[in-house]
């Protein structure tokens, strides 16, 4: 094949109804050297890469968002349909390849047609050929082109099959544009009517006759009168001939059962929490190890100063923050991706669909909810699942609610105050209380904040659930494995920056004005002397500063600035709570068990001045149990909030209305505690 050279490098764009193969042609293309940005002045993304260079065929191919027609129902497909046109960044596309599932022709044909009438030079990919076989079906690709009027190729997404093919096809037609003057697509004129709708099914329909017919190694004698007097002839004739539709029939029989389907739907969701939380848990304290061992190293290199303690506490503290949670995102994308070949996860969304939308979220919404247990950080990724984007930032807007992972240090100091050392049973019901009211105060949220839904998102926003549901299938994990690195290097580019600039910030309003005091060295470990000093300097730094500020704001609800303190450092990590509180109260030893006791043992002796009053009651726990349960204290959240929804209106808000929601419920709890005598 000769090197095909344009003036300008030739734009190849994908698209496709969502599960029709786009994404594995794209991988087949391209390889791995793929780039995801936003399209320009908007939150939707696409990838583009170079085509892989073992074709010799110069090309960037974009991988445009799963559409299902020319005629957008969201604003986000708005803009990929508009982009479709002409891509703010790379003009029109030279040639478009539309992915139609062989196995569900009559419906992704619309998809092609109105392409061919807007005037592409379309190129129609048929995949899923394998599904359509096993059902004793073949279809003509040469037929189809004839009756399309258009190129055909089919392709095998297990084995790439036909993609030598595609790629002299693509050439052919990169020629024909070069040689003749390239038309402007025309976009169609208004809705679509109800009747063009139907002219135009009664067109594919009969497509679909011709060029469809039963594998000559197929033949069956079907007795159609049986059939129309007993259906369960159908179903034995579903069973000669697919296997595949056998399985889906029979599994969808139980997943898709009105009590059933929810009650597996839970166990597989459970399922999918516990692995991010269980399976990420060994590789997250490994990172945790390597970066504590780094910021060691760091401290003896360069030496107890002001520099050191910058590359140390800000620069690597900082990295690790953001590095920690990469394993669960990795795992995350993974189930999801696993799920979602499978072609599961579209009917788990149909099952949850009624109950959320009850209160303005869809069946989308409830997987980035459940990854909100683990960690808000890949929960609100894993939002970019909803297409609907009233219905996506209302569900990132509430899944800083849920009780991630990072909480669990923070409760189960607290709870340990509560409860006796020999009745642990107690902090568990009291743990799964605060989950359950960490869930239902969400639901409540969503159902307030559906109602003010203008101030999510400005513009007019038309709600829809449509989902077609895919035959089961053996997921890609080649496929999949790609996608979820790429989602992971995708949170790395995004979040990371700002998250290390915010820890780098926080560091400074630690770490100065850098008083250091006399430490009374003897019968102290290195260790003890390190915490004493780090105590020390806390107490005196800028945070201290602006801790005594707030000072009037802890005052009501029976609290002073070092509880302040801990709560403005606990803004980098809710779990820094724990160590800020250890270093205020001057708690030190080597064994994490002691040191919980020895905090506690601080917590219960701590005084509010001289006034001989308990810093730390029964009220003022349970204050701050609540506090933690509503308060947006993670800037990682805040980053990916931003990022995710595209700018600063979402994240101010949940800032804003969380805290604010958190400071008045834990002045009602301690004072309404207090009022009945439980202090």
């Amino acid at each position: 094949m000769n090197p095909h050279v344009l003036d300008k490098v030739p734009l190849i764009t994908l698209v496709g109804p969502p599960n029709s193969g786009k994404t594995t042609l794209f991988n087949y293309l391209c390889g791995k050297n793929l780039k995801t940005v936003n399209y320009p002045g908007a939150t939707v993304e696409y990838s583009i890469a170079q085509l892989n260079e073992k074709y010799n065929l110069k090309g960037e191919v974009l991988d445009s968002p799963g559409i299902v027609s020319l005629h957008p129902n969201s604003p986000d497909e708005h803009i990929a349909i508009d982009s479709l046109y002409s891509h703010p960044k790379y003009g029109m596309a030279d040639v478009v390849l539309v992915t139609i599932d062989s196995s569900q022709i009559s419906r992704h044909l619309l998809l092609a047609k109105q392409l061919i009438d807007s005037g592409f030079n379309l190129i129609i990919v048929l995949t899923m050929i394998d599904i359509l076989n096993k059902r004793g079906l073949e279809i003509s690709d040469e037929q189809l082109s004839k009756e399309m009027n258009c190129s055909v190729v089919s392709i095998d997404g297990r084995t790439g099959k036909g993609i030598d093919k595609l790629i002299n096809v693509v050439e052919s037609n990169l020629d024909k544009v070069k040689l003749n003057k390239k038309k402007n697509p025309v976009k169609p004129n208004g809705e679509l009517k109800f009747n063009s709708i139907l002219d135009s099914y009664k067109l594919i329909e009969s497509i679909e006759k011709k060029v469809i017919h039963e594998n000559s190694g197929n033949h069956q004698n079907i007795n159609i009168e049986a059939a129309n007097k007993r259906i369960r002839v159908l179903n034995s004739f579903i069973k000669n001939n697919s296997n595949s539709d056998l399985l889906t029939y029979k599994t969808d029989k139980i997943l898709l059962h009105k009590f059933w389907g929810l009650f597996f739907f839970f166990i597989i969701m459970s399922l999918t929490f516990t692995s991010i939380f269980w399976l990420a848990e060994p590789v997250m304290n490994l990172v945790d190890i390597l970066f504590t061992f780094l910021s060691a190293q760091a401290v003896n290199i360069l030496g107890n100063n002001w520099f050191g303690d910058l590359i140390s506490d800000g620069l690597i503290s900082g990295t690790g923050s953001v590095m920690v949670f990469v394993p669960q995102i990795l795992i995350l994308f993974l189930i999801l991706g696993l799920l979602e070949d499978s072609g599961y996860l579209a009917r788990g969304a149909m099952l949850i669909d009624r109950p959320l939308s009850k209160i303005g979220l869809n069946g989308k919404s409830f997987v980035p909810m459940l990854s909100g247990f683990a960690c808000a950080i890949p929960a609100i990724m894993a939002a970019r699942t909803i297409s609907n984007k009233r219905e996506r930032f209302l569900t990132i807007f509430i899944i800083p609610l849920l009780s991630c992972s990072a909480r669990l240090p923070v409760y189960a100091l607290l709870i340990a105050f509560l409860i006796p050392a020999d009745k642990a049973w107690i902090g568990g019901l009291i743990l799964a209380t605060i989950y359950v009211f960490s869930i239902s105060s969400s639901v409540i949220v969503a159902a307030i904040m559906n109602k003010f839904k203008h101030k999510l998102v400005k513009e007019e926003d038309n709600s829809s659930f449509i989902l077609e549901l895919p035959a089961y299938r053996k997921p890609k994990l080649k496929v999949v494995l790609n996608n979820s690195i790429t989602s992971s290097k995708i949170y790395l580019k995004r979040a990371g920056p700002i998250i290390l600039i915010f820890a780098l910030i926080l560091w400074f309003l630690t770490y100065f004005p850098n008083y250091n005091p006399k430490i009374e060295t003897q019968d102290l470990t290195q260790e003890q002397i390190k915490q004493e000093i780090s105590s020390e300097r806390l107490s005196t730094s800028y945070a201290s500063d602006l801790g005594k500020i707030i000072q009037p704001i802890m005052t009501p609800v029976g609290m002073d600035w070092r509880v302040g303190v801990s709560l403005i450092a606990a803004f980098t990590a809710r779990e820094v709570f724990v160590s800020s509180m250890a270093l205020i109260f001057k708690v030190t030893s080597d064994n994490q068990n002691d040191l919980q006791a020895s905090l506690l043992d601080a917590m219960r002796k701590a005084e509010i001045g001289n006034t001989g009053e308990k810093l730390f009651t029964t009220a003022t726990i349970a204050g701050l149990i609540i506090f933690f349960v509503f308060a947006l204290q993670c800037l990682s959240t805040v980053a990916i909030s931003k990022k995710e929804t595209g700018g600063w209106r979402i994240p101010i808000l949940q800032v804003l209305i969380f805290t604010f929601t958190a400071y008045i419920l834990m002045f009602i709890t301690v004072n309404g505690l207090r009022a009945l005598g439980i202090s």
